[in-house]
């Protein structure tokens, strides 16, 4: 996620991704990216737990279906988030939830790292984690009617209208993730961008197939999702937050 205001990367969710505009066809005509390219250094405590828990818990990107039952030893409920960060938010969710399983999809090595080191300190056996475009995840690995959650927390807003096209939510990439959703599954959208958050609402109550679990309006931040510094300064400085759930009917 890349803001015009100062960020803390080890404890904000970010979602990085721009969105070409699609026209017609699938989202590979004018290919749809979920994520800007960015450099990042990785810490030496990052490299550490990519060598040490990356063979286990990061998932090399292939094109079928990932068997979720051998990937995490269990059958348990089903949980995408799509651009997690540095992934403190996503290892506080997985702590809270041990009983779901968390698929986490992220681009940026030192997040990948950061994640990892986060699994190894607290000993999370509830997630996984894909390294690559999460439209082609979603494409790929991601079986029709199989997600019992999707979550994706400030993704990059586009603030300029002139670039509003490259948002990741509009109305393809939504059908996409309706269509890996099991009927009764869930969309938890957040953003600190109120412009952003107007569109969220329209193009996710234009779809049928979605409900929004509080009527026609933004819903309360559910207390599994935390609160991370970067937002509580933006409360405090009075900034708005909005979050999204909606259900496959």
């Amino acid at each position: 996620m890349i803001h015009d205001s100062p960020s803390d990367q080890d404890d904000k969710s970010e979602s990085d991704e721009t969105g070409e505009a699609q026209d017609s066809g699938t989202l590979r005509h004018r290919r749809i990216r979920s994520f800007v390219t960015r450099a990042g250094r990785v810490s030496t405590g990052q490299r550490r737990a990519l060598d040490e828990f990356g063979p286990r818990f990061v998932m090399p990107f292939t094109p079928q279906p990932l068997d979720w039952d051998a990937a995490f030893g269990r059958t348990a409920p089903r949980v995408l988030e799509i651009g997690f960060g540095m992934g403190a938010t996503t290892a506080e969710i997985a702590s809270a939830r041990p009983a779901d399983d968390f698929l986490g999809i992220e681009v940026h090595e030192p997040g990948v790292g950061a994640l990892l080191k986060l699994i190894g300190e607290q000993e999370l056996t509830n997630i996984r984690v894909v390294q690559h475009d999460a439209v082609e995840v979603l494409e790929h690995m991601i079986a029709p009617d199989s997600l019992d959650g999707v979550h994706i927390y400030f993704p990059d807003p586009w603030h300029k209208a002139r670039h509003h096209k490259r948002r990741l939510i509009q109305p393809k990439f939504v059908a996409l993730l309706v269509s890996r959703l099991k009927p009764g599954g869930y969309i938890h959208l957040a953003t600190d961008w109120q412009n952003y958050a107007e569109q969220m609402l329209e193009v996710l109550s234009a779809k049928p197939a979605l409900e929004n679990t509080v009527g026609s309006d933004y819903a309360p931040r559910p207390d599994y999702r935390p609160v991370t510094k970067f937002e509580r300064r933006g409360l405090k400085l009075g900034h708005g937050v909005w979050d999204l759930v909606f259900k496959h009917r």
